[in-house]
């Protein structure tokens, strides 16, 4: 039995747009909740959520059986984490802070098993081969894994076109945020030297065949990175949803509260 087929990356490689969400709830029922909804993918957040390794785990059962692909952002590229991570499960992994060619090619190695990587040969204890069902996994699992990296610095735009001929890289998500803020304008990602810089990094990214990926919670800019090329689109966040919707609630019923 082979590792199982990442739709993701498939449907990634095929050319389509996938439309995201974030997950920053830190909870089993919560994911298995927004994997109801129909995204085509869900982030499950270990760098700004409250996650750890045993709730990443319970989130990516819950979405087990959804039509939403799990993508979990670690908190670091460090290759301990991405080893754990994939031996529990995750086939899709979003790795932040990118900056330098170095890193993203450690990162490949991380993902993949010897001779090509570092990956140790343990997963027969978790869930990535449904505790040694999978049989073929060690022979199969470097296929299925998708590499997508975040670049989001002044130093990781500079370095963009060296981190996209890493053989092994599957896309690269830009981060307005951070990049706006490391740019000198403090998370205004709409100052148009921003927008500049996200515009000209989404074409390099298609142009290197890579996927070009992008956060935007409004509907403004996620529009403008659709039509500037972005493929893996996440548009909210499960915290977003949730507050916006009860402060609205609320003030439906208790103007003024």
């Amino acid at each position: 039995m082979a590792a199982p087929v990442n739709t993701f990356k498939r449907r990634l490689l095929a050319g389509d747009t996938l439309i995201g969400c974030w997950l920053a709830l830190a909870d089993g029922y919560a994911a298995e909740l927004m994997g109801t909804a129909g995204f085509d993918w869900l982030v499950i957040d270990g760098e700004h959520a409250p996650n750890d390794l045993r709730s990443i785990r319970e989130q990516l059962t819950a979405l087990a059986t959804s039509d939403s692909e799990p993508v979990v952002r670690l908190p670091v590229g460090e290759t301990w984490m991405v080893k754990q991570a994939l031996d529990a499960g995750a086939q899709t992994l979003l790795i932040p802070m990118v900056d330098s060619a170095e890193q993203a090619a450690e990162l490949v190695r991380a993902c993949r098993y010897p001779p090509n990587g570092v990956r140790g040969v343990g997963a027969g204890l978790g869930r990535a081969t449904r505790f040694s069902q999978v049989t073929d996994y060690i022979q199969t699992a470097d296929a299925e894994i998708c590499l997508l990296l975040q670049v989001e610095s002044v130093k990781g735009i500079a370095a963009l076109d060296d981190i996209l001929a890493t053989d092994g890289v599957d896309g690269v998500f830009i981060g307005p945020a951070d990049l706006s803020t490391d740019m000198g304008f403090a998370g205004n990602a709409e100052a148009p030297e921003v927008q500049e810089t996200i515009r000209d990094a989404l074409a390099k990214i298609a142009a290197a065949d890579k996927a070009p990926g992008i956060l935007a919670v409004t509907d403004t800019p996620t529009q403008r990175y659709i039509d500037q090329g972005a493929r893996f689109v996440a548009v909210g966040t499960d915290v977003g949803i949730l507050a916006g919707n009860a402060r609205r609630l609320l003030q439906k019923w208790k103007p003024g509260a």
